[in-house]
């Protein structure tokens, strides 16, 4: 009986495994929304690192999260290291491309907790005097989780992340 049990337990993990292992090999999670505001007003905001402690999630709910700063003060070279004891871990930003008004590449390479590469893009349109801005991850996905996503709805809970960035978002640049 004692056997049975844990076989069956061994063939449940081993199954889980399997089907962790093929998920696809890159991952994307986007989300949009529209800010009353041109986007001369909102680029800024993006496009320069110091600004980002007053609209980015990690950096609000991690208060432990400190942030370094390199290279140009905003557009491509920019740069913004971070470091954290909290659940941001440790990593670095660089703005790759940066077309005026139009849209941002930031690479980003997370040291802890654990190393992974990804690219944040944001785009803007004009819409009327407003602006739609839209925000989209795209990274390998990494074993660990593809794991996770066994779980845990990875486009939820990072969809949820980016939410909450853009509304911090949209409530700066429409002050």
């Amino acid at each position: 009986m004692i056997l049975r049990s844990f076989l069956a337990v061994a063939i449940l993990i081993a199954v889980i495994l399997i089907f962790a292992a093929a998920k696809p090999n890159t991952f994307q999670v986007r989300r949009s929304i529209v800010i009353h505001a041109p986007r001369e007003k909102v680029f800024p905001l993006i496009n320069d690192f110091h600004y980002w402690s007053s609209w980015a999630p990690q950096d609000r709910e991690d208060s432990s999260m400190t942030r370094t700063f390199d290279g140009s003060t905003n557009g491509v070279g920019a740069i913004s290291e971070w470091r954290s004891t909290g659940r941001a871990g440790k990593g670095r930003m660089t703005i790759t491309e940066s077309v005026p008004l139009t849209m941002i590449l930031v690479k980003v390479d997370f040291v802890k907790p654990f190393e992974a590469h990804n690219l944040n893009e944001f785009t803007l349109e004009s819409y009327g005097t407003s602006t739609k801005v839209t925000w989209t991850l795209q990274g390998t996905n990494l074993y660990i989780m593809k794991l996770m996503g066994m779980f845990v709805n990875m486009d939820r809970m990072m969809g949820k992340h980016f939410e909450t960035g853009l509304s911090e978002l949209k409530i700066l640049a429409e002050q």
